[in-house]
């Protein structure tokens, strides 16, 4: 099934006293962080911006300008939306949501249920309150709080938004045509950005965080004639190549591997399928530069990468120091890179194929 993502950004932050959503987060805005983290589980995102935006997109697929409330400016990304089974809307003004978030919601969806939302139990006693004065204490067992990242069914969040004009969020609509509305755990840190104040908490919240990955890929040898061999973006001449989808290059994709697995992202075959044709015979440098772009754009740096090549044969030491020089560029800091066998064990021993090993430290910056 397919997903599409609707990130608004619309709002004008009266409270905030500005448009908050494109104050910097990282190295880029928020909204860009937003829409980063809605590509890990949607093919297509449309950002919705304010009338006066003037910039570049942040990164979006699709640009449209929002209405006077947050219903009108979902329904203007709706409008523009190619088809898609199921979409999250997502609040640009949440920039701590994880991308095992999105995807709980989106699983959730896929599982059977019309919307998936965040919900975080109700852990202070709540009262009603009238003119300054408490006329009654609302029982708290049954109470969550919402957020965002949300998904939907799309034809059931296009038929709630044609029923209704405007609700606090979209299940809110969902739920008034009687749609099934489901939870997921929510997240602490999912703050939304609303006043100055949650600012400074979001700052307090970040600080330094340093995450690690670890990777590891395998391929078989080919038996084509003409298939190289790539292995760290260097081309290991003399040797038969490894059949894949792509150039099979098994040190980089476990380097990829373990830089998606430090920030939470996933695998290489979630962004880079063997069942897309796009990536048919596609060089490995494309897919690292890939991933590093979006780790920039979620605000990681790189600051250790180590590889290690699993073969029999052919021998490697000659070659080592290209590839640890063409990784260490590309990359933006040192990335070590040695070689091992298997003292003839297992299929690696028998020389039927060459693996890869890779551990990483990612610095998370605010």
């Amino acid at each position: 099934m397919s997903v599409a993502a609707v990130v608004v950004a619309g709002g004008r932050g009266v409270r905030f006293g500005g448009p908050k959503q494109f104050l910097p987060f990282g190295s880029v805005s928020m909204a860009a962080h937003a829409v980063s983290l809605a590509r890990s589980v949607a093919d297509v995102v449309v950002l919705v911006v304010p009338s006066d935006y003037a910039g570049s997109g942040e990164g979006a697929d699709l640009v449209v300008v929002g209405g006077d409330t947050r219903s009108d400016s979902v329904r203007a990304g709706l409008s523009v939306l190619p088809f898609a089974d199921v979409v999250v809307v997502h609040d640009a003004a949440r920039p701590q949501a994880s991308a095992e978030l999105f995807l709980r919601v989106v699983n959730a969806v896929l599982l059977g249920a019309d919307a998936a939302i965040p919900a975080l139990a109700v852990t202070d006693t709540v009262k009603r309150v009238i003119d300054h004065e408490v006329v009654g204490t609302v029982a708290r067992e049954d109470l969550v709080t919402v957020q965002t990242p949300q998904a939907f069914r799309r034809e059931t969040l296009v038929n709630a938004h044609a029923s209704l004009e405007r609700a606090t969020d979209d299940a809110a609509l969902v739920e008034s045509i009687g749609g099934r509305v489901v939870i997921v755990d929510g997240e602490r840190d999912n703050i939304k950005i609303t006043d100055p104040g949650d600012l400074e908490r979001l700052r307090r919240l970040r600080g330094a965080t340093m995450k690690i990955g670890h990777g590891i890929d395998v391929h078989r040898f080919s038996a084509d004639p003409e298939r190289s061999l790539w292995l760290g973006l260097t081309e290991v001449k003399g040797s038969p190549g490894l059949d894949g989808h792509s150039d099979a290059d098994v040190a980089t994709h476990a380097l990829c591997d373990a830089l998606l697995g430090a920030a939470n992202l996933g695998d290489l075959g979630r962004h880079f399928p063997d069942s897309d044709p796009n990536w048919a015979g596609v060089s490995s440098r494309v897919l690292l530069s890939k991933v590093l772009e979006h780790l920039a754009l979620l605000g990681y740096r790189v600051t250790s990468a180590d590889v290690t090549i699993i073969a029999e044969r052919p021998k490697l030491v000659g070659f080592m120091p290209a590839m640890a020089k063409a990784l260490s560029e590309l990359v933006g800091c040192v990335v070590s890179v040695k070689a091992t066998t298997t003292e003839g064990l297992g299929a690696i021993g028998r020389v039927e194929g060459i693996a890869a090993n890779a551990v990483v430290l990612l610095e998370e910056f605010s």
